[in-house]
């Protein structure tokens, strides 16, 4: 007898998918594919596993490809009408559930639970709603589903609704705030969050300090995990990748150029480097890592001219107001150290904010330092990144709230990211370290940061799910 469901055995469900899509100028349709560890780690399954990719149709292009039934195998695009994806992603995903899990509220102006807020909140039951009724119809029986991150917190729960035979995993790409902040949400809200989330059998973080962060909340608004599994595993940078990315020709270029940017001091040698590369969201800590190296230059003024803060800071929800102003605030602080301490042969601020990653892993490259200081991050791959492809080694100046540091910590230089006195201090040190003993953190770091490459982070999952 043929079965009532679908024919996926494993699905993977995010907001945005491994393809989007453009409409060109002769109305055609141009596929771009997208990278990623998720991407890496499907394709470790192979192609005869029965896998579907369910996401969200995020563009005109994207939307349009499902109009016209335009697809690649294994995708399954979801066109949720543009103002409810609006509403879930940016008025809640990231202008709330963002914020409370990097804990980025200027709280006494904000939040304000509202009505505004309720009716966006509906438009998230609906985005949600959408990505389980799609799973239900699409698994086979039994199947294996991994939900991503938290712009899909309710689908477990949804889903078990629909389909209580499925094996159904969560995993958050993001902190998880303490139990004080977390319940800065109205209550019916936090609840809501939580059981969604416990819908599944078991449920995935990046460090331990998350996965106990949940507990607590767990504790706290739903009187515990009641029998979900919970399992904690640190993403790693894929090595591979990234080492023979790095050394094709466009990046070779691209050293070039930088190098010929940064220039030679005044005795004639290379210039050294700060090096960091972020997107410009608010907890990446731009801003205070800029403001810390003009605190180094103000207070170690041998480094005037003998170093360059080589910055990439690529531009984040720009259709957000308070990412607009983060962005201009970014460059502002760049042209006023520029123009404070800037002489005509050396520039001490290198900032670029268009994306190139070519330009990205050429800075990777030359780093004597590396600069990863934000406010709070799950991870933080650009601090697994950067040891894994420096050529000659870099020190690592990482905040101790970075979920990187987990696993990075006793190789790098910690810092309190608030702490800006403190990150120029960490700076000199770092300049200051020895070619060696540089070298053999690196080599450290590198071995720590490549220990759960994608492929077997993704399958690590599958099979704890699995079983």
């Amino acid at each position: 007898m043929a079965s009532r469901f679908g024919a996926a055995q494993v699905l993977v469900a995010s907001n945005r998918g491994p393809v989007s899509y453009q409409v060109r100028e002769d109305g055609s349709l141009h596929a771009r594919r997208g990278g990623g560890g998720l991407v890496s780690g499907l394709s470790a399954i192979g192609p005869d596993a029965g896998a579907l990719w369910v996401c969200s149709a995020l563009g005109d292009g994207d939307r349009e490809a499902v109009r016209r039934g335009v697809g690649e195998d294994g995708v399954r695009m979801l066109d949720v009408p543009a103002d409810v994806h609006a509403d879930a992603y940016n008025g809640i995903a990231n202008s709330v559930l963002w914020f409370v899990h990097h804990m980025l509220y200027q709280t006494p102006l904000e939040p304000a639970f509202d009505a505004e807020f309720r009716r966006q909140w509906a438009s998230y039951e609906t985005y949600n709603r959408a990505f389980a009724e799609a799973l239900a119809a699409e698994a086979a029986e039994g199947a294996a589903v991994l939900v991503q991150d938290y712009h899909l917190t309710l689908v477990p729960g949804m889903l078990r609704a629909l389909r209580p035979d499925l094996r159904i995993g969560h995993f958050s790409h993001t902190p998880w705030a303490p139990v004080d902040y977390f319940r800065l949400l109205p209550d019916d809200i936090a609840e809501q969050v939580v059981r969604g989330m416990l819908g599944a059998d078991r449920l995935g973080f990046l460090t331990r300090r998350w996965a106990d962060a949940f507990t607590a909340c767990c504790d706290a608004v739903a009187g515990g995990t009641g029998r979900v599994r919970i399992g904690v595993h640190g993403l790693g940078a894929d090595a591979g990748f990234l080492r023979e990315r790095a050394h094709r020709a466009d990046v070779g270029e691209r050293m070039a150029a930088l190098r010929a940017e940064i220039g030679t001091d005044p005795g004639g040698r290379p210039r050294r480097t700060v090096v960091r590369v972020d997107r410009t969201e608010l907890s990446k800590n731009i801003v205070r890592g800029l403001l810390a190296y003009r605190r180094l230059l103000t207070d170690r003024p041998e480094w005037r001219e003998r170093v360059v803060h080589v910055a990439f800071a690529y531009p984040s929800r720009q259709d957000l107001a308070v990412y607009r102003e983060y962005t201009a605030e970014v460059e502002r602080v760049a042209r006023e150290i520029n123009g404070t301490f800037g002489t005509p042969g050396w520039t001490p601020v290198l900032l670029h904010v268009e994306d190139d990653f070519a330009r990205s892993l050429a800075a990777y490259r030359l780093a004597d330092v590396a600069l990863v200081n934000p406010i709070r991050d799950g991870m933080n791959l650009v601090a697994k990144e950067v040891p894994v492809v420096s050529d000659e080694g870099c020190v690592l100046v990482l905040s101790r709230e970075a979920g990187a540091f987990e696993e990075l910590g006793p190789d790098a230089l910690a810092v309190n990211p608030y702490d800006v006195t403190g990150t120029a201090a960490a700076l000199h040190e770092a300049l200051t370290t020895d070619p060696a003993e540089r070298a053999a953190r690196t080599g450290r770091l590198a071995a720590a940061a490549t220990a759960l490459p994608p492929e077997r982070w993704f399958m690590e999952q599958l099979e704890a799910l699995r079983g």
